[in-house]
């Protein structure tokens, strides 16, 4: 388990940060000065120290030689709310792996101590100033590591399919993380380098439909008054992730087919191939089959989409990870709103593990920045969450005990007209003696 010191003088904010760094599977120590620090540092070996730029009596630049020198292959990783390039580059040539800006996200901080446990320390050493201060784009899959059975055979499948060129179809309700899975096999893949292109096939109006994915020439129809890339180009590389794809129409099927077999397009308006080196990701929320039957959608292009298919569960299928998802989300809010909300309450749990979430991950997103709007205090209680998420709950759970009194009630009205005799009674409820006998200490019926 890989060590992390995080150096940080606001309390609420390491706290915070070590909570969420811990579930998601570090061994986490915490220290507000400098001086704290170097207690630690000279009785442990740390592989990641996160150090904010500005501490009291100093800042966490000064620590970088002393720690170089006693651990070359620790990693140090400073956070700045000021985000000064010079400090940033100065932080580097002492030695430093990286350094993020606040307020940032909780996929930002993991991918960068995800990349610097990953890179060799000889490596780090000889960064140059260019290498490192410039603003680049980081790697994030925002792809937590659960612990549910359903969320272990995605990740598994994630990275089966990954190193791979084949194409893959994702299906699943709406809101569960399909673009965030597409992403995250690019990240794992051999183009991770390279763009990452995501379209909404959904939102593109049919009639620029062609040219937003193959581009267009100046002139090439009223309102092309300048040459324009389309997707599949500006892809080229990489990873073109098609979301909603079943929302094409059947004109566009056949030119997104004929584009992925030739693997060659040319832009609306140019006698010019372009030649393409892709890999296709595509998403739905709808039944794809069914379309297939109804002719609404081309079987020769779903199979060409369909090489390798991954069903991203829902929400209420991962009820083992619905804390970790709800911890990251929290995290992410309080950077996004300014806030900092350390925990829920024990009934704040019990909610958002018995909620439905109909909407998924979309809607618990939603949920949990609003409620840490609505929260005052470091710990978030049910009073901050949307009526209907709290409603949602208690009815559910109404439902659910005036169901089981009323099967109790006929449980036992029938074994007393039966005599109780649990034969008898089993067909006058119309059920097996099995089933009877399970339903018996199911309720724990004293007969």
């Amino acid at each position: 388990m890989p060590k992390i010191l995080i150096i940080e003088d606001d309390t609420a904010f390491c706290q915070m940060l070590q909570k969420f760094l811990t579930k998601n599977g570090f061994a986490v120590s915490i220290s507000y000065s400098i001086k704290d620090a170097e207690e630690l540092l000279a009785s442990s070996t740390f592989d990641i120290i996160l150090s904010d730029v500005r501490l009291p009596k100093g800042n966490g630049v000064t620590l970088l030689p002393q720690v170089k020198r006693n651990s070359p292959k620790t990693q140090v990783i400073l956070m700045t709310g000021y985000a000064e390039v010079k400090t940033a580059v100065n932080a580097i040539k002492k030695g430093a792996f990286d350094y993020i800006s606040k307020p940032f996200t909780p996929e930002n901080i993991l991918s960068v101590i995800n990349e610097a446990l990953n890179t060799k320390a000889s490596e780090a050493n000889v960064a140059t100033e260019n290498s490192k201060s410039a603003v680049k784009e980081k790697k994030t899959s925002n792809f937590l590591k659960c612990q549910g059975e359903k969320s272990k055979k995605l990740q598994q499948y994630v990275e089966l399919v990954a190193p791979t060129n084949m194409s893959v179809l994702l299906t699943g309700e709406s809101g569960t993380g399909k673009e965030v899975t597409a992403r995250s096999i690019h990240w794992a893949s051999k183009r991770s380098d390279q763009p990452f292109v995501a379209v909404d096939c959904g939102a593109i109006p049919k009639e620029i439909a062609t040219s937003e994915f193959f581009g267009h020439v100046k002139g090439s129809f009223t309102g092309a008054i300048d040459n324009k890339q389309g997707h599949f180009e500006a892809a080229n590389g990489g990873t073109l992730f098609l979301d909603e794809v079943g929302n094409l129409s059947y004109e566009h099927q056949v030119q997104l087919l004929r584009a992925i077999q030739e693997r060659k397009i040319k832009r609306v308006g140019s006698t010019k191939e372009i030649e393409l080196d892709i890999r296709i990701i595509a998403a739905t929320n709808e039944n794809l089959s069914q379309a297939l039957e109804e002719g609404s959608f081309r079987e020769d292009l779903y199979h060409r989409l369909n090489e390798f298919s991954i069903e991203v569960p829902s929400l209420r299928d991962r009820r083992e990870d619905i804390l970790l998802f709800a911890d990251y989300f929290l995290v992410e809010a309080n950077s996004e709103l300014n806030k900092n909300i350390i925990e829920f309450s024990d009934e704040t749990k019990r909610i958002l593990q018995e909620y439905n979430w109909p909407g998924n991950l979309r809607e618990m997103k939603n949920v949990i920045k609003r409620a840490v709007l609505f929260s005052d205090t470091g710990t978030m209680f049910p009073n901050a969450l949307a009526d209907k998420v709290v409603k949602g709950v208690n009815n559910a759970n109404e439902e659910k005990f005036s169901k089981s009194d009323y099967e109790k009630e006929r449980i036992l009205s029938a074994l007393k007209e039966a005599n109780f005799n649990k034969s008898k009674a089993a067909k006058l409820l119309q059920i097996t003696r099995k089933t009877l006998y399970n339903k018996i200490n199911q309720y724990q019926l004293n007969v």
